[in-house]
């Protein structure tokens, strides 16, 4: 049987008009810079993943849930835009702060060794070594959206 070949106005028809203008500019703004994208469909909707034009790393994902739609922004970079991260939102930092910890930082040994490691930060005074997959795993809503714009658009730059 052969795959169906999903189009951006197919996942933009699932994506709530809260959050249509900022899936457009976030999509705009990675194929501006020639980013490759991949729709796919899973039991929870969409899944929308974008990677680098040359080092075929993904920046993001949209991703729904039950609760709603979700970005996973893979941030290599982020000690790069430390300040944004500080000025996010209780939220936001609340939804990292209960994200999972990188197992490979405290135990090289269990993890995957092609594990490509998490991510090692802080917010405030709090230091976090989060696994890449869950740290900005983050839910897309009027509070967050100026926030993610500006942390895609500051790890875009920083893997340019």
């Amino acid at each position: 049987m052969a795959k169906t070949e999903y189009q951006f106005s197919d996942f933009l028809t699932d994506v709530s008009n809260d959050n249509k203008d900022f899936v457009i500019a976030v999509h705009e703004m990675l194929i501006k810079d020639n980013y490759k994208f991949k729709i796919e469909s899973k039991a929870s909707g969409f899944l929308v993943s974008y990677t680098h034009p040359k080092t075929k790393h993904s920046i993001l994902n949209f991703v729904f849930r039950k609760n709603g739609m979700y970005i996973r922004l893979y941030g290599a970079n982020c000690n790069s835009y430390a300040e944004l991260i500080n000025r996010l939102p209780t939220s936001m930092v609340t939804q990292i702060d209960k994200s999972g910890n990188c197992s490979r930082m405290l135990d090289p040994q269990a993890c995957n060794s092609r594990c490509a490691m998490g991510y090692d930060f802080y917010i405030g005074e709090n230091h976090y070594q989060k696994c890449r997959l869950v740290c900005f795993f983050l839910l897309v809503d009027n509070e967050s959206i100026p926030f993610l714009l500006e942390m895609v658009e500051r790890e875009k730059q920083a893997r340019a």
